[in-house]
């Protein structure tokens, strides 16, 4: 079933991050007349779209089930990807753009909602970071893809791909993909909870289950929910303006400076992504070691230094690979760990939507960052203030993590008086 979220999330990844991979010829789209700042505005169209997605994904998932809600958002992003590659002019490809994100959104939260009740507490910050790998694999692929589609076919034909999800990975699902305890559970049907339980072997936490509330944003935002939930969604906001602002404008920052002509544009977007790849791996080992928070901070002040020494204009092309697979590992991985943070935070009945919260309202991060980056290249100001606004992006990640650290560490038990020791 993991793997199954996985191939999901894959997809997920490779619709998001083609955009950028696609940048440089639609800027050179004959009758487009598209700027640097117009396409930062169709870039943040998207994630737009994944904003609404992910602060409705909860309440989705509590009506429809994380099944019914994974299968629809997977359909529908899908083929408004697809319809991209068709788009007869800026604003019908932006509008694409935008419904697309309504469904990508609306993913995340919801399977790593589902996936996290069929591992145990322990590994649940292990299987979080690893399934979460698939996006950055997913752009990787969208890499991959485009140093052969887009030569021989233009950037059309990468929109296209979409389609290999509908055809091949959506009936898997349809076939494979069971539905969430907790929502059979709370909608009266015991007996198919436990059945699913059965067959995949899922021992009911009931003391996990005991303290459920009604969800809804209103809960977490009140009582002892409410500063962690804030500062979740504000870390989420500095770390995915780093992370989709580099998957967003990377080839085009590579490729319009001199100083960075050490190699092909995409072969940096892939450094990145991979660099995202083994950070979902090193996080998921040091999430289980340290904790997800405590991992996070670290691997967002990794990401904040690789991208403060492309400041400096590195003229071999090994250290800018380097800086580019550590920002990937930082940022990519800070925001697999604060998955698994708010995952390990809340009990089940909450944790679609302080995911849908943390993952929404960080989605302001990501409308933000392709539009700003297009500003800074149009105001002339160098790829350099690019790379300085993602550092400064991943350092104020690492220092609201460690307050969120400090805010959800668990109260001292009180001492035992000394009377009652003495009896005792």
């Amino acid at each position: 079933m993991t793997l199954l979220t996985w191939l999901i999330v894959v997809f997920d990844g490779y619709d998001l991050i083609v955009y950028g991979t696609t940048i440089p010829p639609l800027l050179a789209e004959r009758g487009w007349d598209l700027t640097a700042t117009s396409a930062g505005f169709i870039g943040s169209l998207a994630f737009a779209g994944m904003l609404v997605g992910a602060l409705t994904a909860g309440y989705l998932a509590d009506r429809l089930g994380h099944r019914r809600t994974i299968l629809r958002c997977t359909l529908w992003f899908s083929l408004f990807t697809a319809l991209c590659a068709v788009a007869a002019s800026p604003e019908v490809f932006g509008a694409f753009r935008f419904l697309a994100g309504l469904g990508l959104g609306g993913l995340v939260p919801s399977a790593n909602a589902l996936t996290a009740e069929f591992v145990s507490r322990k590994h649940r910050s292990a299987v979080s970071t690893v399934m979460m790998s698939g996006v950055p694999i997913g752009g990787s692929v969208a890499a991959l893809v485009g140093l052969w589609l887009l030569p021989a076919f233009g950037w059309r034909s990468m929109y296209a791909v979409a389609v290999v999800a509908v055809l091949v990975l959506l009936p898997l699902c349809v076939a494979l993909l069971p539905e969430s305890p907790s929502w059979l559970r709370s909608h009266g049907r015991v007996a198919e909870a436990e059945r699913t339980e059965a067959v995949y072997g899922v021992v009911h936490d009931h003391a996990e289950h005991a303290s459920e509330h009604a969800p809804g944003f209103g809960t977490i935002l009140r009582g002892q929910w409410r500063r962690p939930t804030i500062l979740f969604a504000a870390a989420t906001v500095a770390t995915l303006f780093a992370w989709y602002g580099l998957g967003t404008w990377l080839p085009k920052l590579m490729g319009s400076d001199a100083r960075f002509h050490l190699g092909k544009p995409l072969f940096f977007l892939l450094a990145l992504n991979l660099g995202a790849v083994l950070g979902s791996v090193v996080t998921a080992w040091a999430g289980v070691r340290f904790g997800p928070l405590r991992s996070a901070v670290a691997a967002a002040a990794v990401a904040a230094l690789g991208l403060a020494f492309l400041l400096t204009y590195p003229t071999e092309v090994g250290p800018v690979y380097a800086a580019l697979i550590l920002a990937g590992v930082g940022t990519h991985g800070t925001q697999c760990l604060i998955i698994a943070a708010v995952a390990s935070h809340y009990p089940p009945k909450l944790r679609g939507t302080s995911l849908g919260f943390a993952l929404g309202i960080g989605r302001i991060g990501a409308v933000l960052a392709p539009q700003v980056g297009g500003w800074l290249l149009d105001a002339k100001l160098g790829v350099g203030s690019n790379f300085l606004a993602f550092s400064l992006a991943a350092g104020l990640a690492a220092v609201l993590l460690l307050f969120t650290a400090v805010a959800t560490r668990p109260a001292p038990a009180p001492a035992r008086p000394a009377v009652d020791a003495l009896v005792h």
